[in-house]
């Protein structure tokens, strides 16, 4: 990369991280409070299976317009075509929202009884079929403030979204609210972002502008998307609802509060997502983007395989001190909840490649064998080992979706796996068959096998990080020098 373009991409990412960290932290914070509140797993159990229902029906509602529209917006540098395609994209998704919105009302018993396991929380359903209305029309309402690269609102947003999240929850928990706090708090913060960020980018929906051929253009694009998305909440989601089946709804709390405490790895991957579509289709028709790409790819995996491997040896411990009662059992299922974001954000790293080129089914086709082989998985391993095995099923998904991606990319010459990443990654599988065999709880013989591995990966990338190295060195020296002068 140049380095404007290092520049642009560093920023996005870091800035991006900075905005998931000030959304993540406070619910992570909160966790000990938040369970000591609800002593019952079973109640954040429904408020997970509440939480998964509104991802699924916000994923089909929105129908992988977001994606189409980004694309659609870097496709001119004209205002006017920019304003139509915002639009016409949420005109799109109000209809499709509100659709889906009145199905899950108009048949609430059935899918109370699917979802939650009881008629009995209907009035629960019907809560999340509105919430799926709301993050849907949000999701496009704030696209373009990213799409304008504004990062700065960004972060105040994400700072302000959880305080008025947990000044809703904490109260209702006080007074023993314990299915509808979480729920509650969700639904008006979404809301509320709903409505700032509609107010603060109304220029760009200007239904006036709609145009149905673009919308069945985007369609082309967005359309084949959607199943992806569908199989994305199958990797983080159906496992809650087959252990919900096979095990009953406080083993989905349990379940919920490793995957809660693993999502601190989202940090990394919230922050590239959210930088990582502004910057690719920006540099998409750089002659040099191929290798790009893979650069990324690879330090991208260097860093994620590095977090794993420094944070697993603390796994117990973390739990065992910030918990009590079940909820110290979800850290079973933290290693490989941990890890499986991580893979997504490398997956979605290299497969940005099948947009550039608008073939996006190959990417839908590859993420579909991972999801199937994951449910299979889920069937046999929630018998065997409990919650545990739902989440090694969705990380060994997650391997596999990866796994073919580069092998496909490979031989459309549009990615290039080098062979210290192969190494990197054969190193870090021995590293987790090897702590699961002699060492799921003791700190001590975790870190004896964290550090060999770590030098590893700090000698098969030794050269790229004295680069890194002497350009950061070369940044602050610059920064001191600026300084000095003022």
């Amino acid at each position: 990369m140049t380095k404007s373009r290092t520049k642009l991409f560093l920023e996005n990412f870091f800035v991006y991280g900075l905005g998931s960290v000030l959304a993540k932290i406070a619910p992570l914070i909160m966790l000990p409070i938040i369970t000591r509140l609800m002593p019952d797993t079973t109640y954040y159990g429904l408020s997970d299976l509440s939480n998964i229902t509104v991802a699924f029906g916000s994923a089909i509602a929105v129908m992988g317009m977001y994606d189409a529209m980004f694309r659609m917006f870097f496709e001119k540098d004209d205002l006017e075509y920019k304003r139509e395609v915002c639009a016409s994209t949420l005109n799109f998704v109000l209809i499709s929202g509100i659709a889906m919105c009145l199905i899950l009302f108009i048949f609430k018993s059935y899918f109370a009884s699917w979802i939650f396991n009881d008629v009995k929380y209907v009035n629960l359903l019907n809560f999340t079929s509105f919430s799926i209305l709301i993050t849907t029309l949000s999701s496009i309402a704030i696209a373009p403030t990213r799409m304008q690269n504004k990062r700065k609102i960004f972060l105040i947003t994400n700072t302000i979204s959880p305080i008025i999240g947990y000044g809703i929850s904490i109260p209702m928990l006080m007074n023993k609210n314990y299915l509808y706090a979480l729920p509650t708090a969700a639904l008006v913060t979404s809301s509320i972002m709903l409505i700032f960020f509609y107010i603060l980018n109304r220029k760009w929906f200007d239904f006036k502008k709609v145009n149905i051929p673009l919308i069945k253009e985007m369609l082309k694009i967005g359309a084949p998307l959607m199943p992806v998305f569908i199989i994305y909440w199958i990797f983080t989601s159906c496992d809650r609802l087959m252990i919900s089946k096979q095990m009953g709804n406080s083993f989905v709390g349990i379940y919920g509060m490793g995957a809660k405490v693993a999502s601190v790895s989202q940090f990394i991957y919230i922050a590239f997502s959210g930088g990582w579509q502004y910057f690719a289709f920006s540099t998409m028709k750089d002659e040099d983007q191929v290798e790009m790409t893979s650069k990324i790819f690879e330090y991208l995996a260097l860093v994620a395989f590095s977090a794993f491997v420094i944070i697993i040896p603390f796994t117990h411990f973390i739990f065992a001190l910030f918990f009590k009662g079940d909820y110290v059992n979800g850290y079973v299922a933290f290693p490989y909840l941990f890890l499986s974001p991580l893979l997504l954000m490398l997956y979605q790293t290299i497969t940005s490649q099948f947009l550039v080129i608008k073939k996006t089914w190959p990417s839908t086709v590859i993420l579909s064998l991972g999801a199937v082989i994951n449910i299979l998985l889920n069937y046999f391993l929630i018998n065997a080992i409990g919650i545990e095995g739902s989440a090694l099923a969705t990380l060994i998904g997650y391997v596999i979706s990866v796994i073919i991606a580069c092998i496909v990319l490979s031989k459309m010459k549009l990615i290039i796996i080098p062979n210290r990443m192969i190494i990197m990654s054969t190193v870090l599988t021995l590293f987790i068959v090897l702590w699961r065999l002699i060492s799921p709880i003791n700190i001590l013989p975790a870190i004896l096998m964290s550090v060999p591995t770590l030098m590893i990966f700090c000698y098969l990338y030794r050269v790229d990080i004295g680069m890194a190295y002497k350009k950061g060195k070369n940044m602050l020296n610059h920064v001191k020098e600026e300084s000095t002068n003022i």
